[in-house]
């Protein structure tokens, strides 16, 4: 199932970009803002039977359905421990919404370019795939999603 068509690009020049910040499974990740459309709290969400599991379902957005990703599951994490409430980020690609499920939203910021790293050897594969690079910061690294290939799901998937 592939929420975009085939050889849809994600942000691949992200350097130097303002990036929105957030957290999952307590790693710093960042997101460009102009693919951010809205920030939600906890919403009620609706499971959609025989989706993949990383299709946590829909929710409602001003009368719009949005398809709910959970990231963690999407990149192969556990999920969080004791039903903590997630937010999420809404995202439109294809005139389509989606929203992804996130612990936590934290801040806007323009990270400095002379920061920028492709992806280390290090950064396990399941996250690999769906990054762009990183941002070495002062105390921790920030891992630079990309949004196009995060909403493509594979036709096994």
């Amino acid at each position: 199932m592939a929420l975009l068509e085939p050889g849809v690009q994600g942000e691949r020049d992200v350097a130097g970009q303002t990036l929105v910040t957030l957290i999952v499974a307590d790693q710093l990740c960042g997101v460009p803002v102009m693919s951010v459309r809205d920030i939600l709290g906890e919403q009620p969400i609706t499971r959609i039977p025989l989706a993949p599991p990383e299709i946590a379902g829909s929710l409602n957005l001003r009368g719009r359905i949005v398809t709910a990703i959970d990231l963690r599951r999407r990149l192969g994490v556990l999920p969080a421990s004791g039903g903590a409430p997630r937010m999420s980020v809404v995202t439109e690609q294809g005139g389509d919404l989606y929203a992804l499920l996130v612990d936590q939203v934290r801040e806007v910021m323009t990270p400095p370019e002379s920061s920028f790293e492709d992806n280390p050897p290090t950064l396990p594969p399941a996250w690999a795939e769906f990054c762009n690079g990183i941002y070495r910061l002062q105390n921790r690294l920030m891992v630079v999603l990309d949004i196009g290939r995060i909403l493509t799901l594979s036709p096994e998937g």
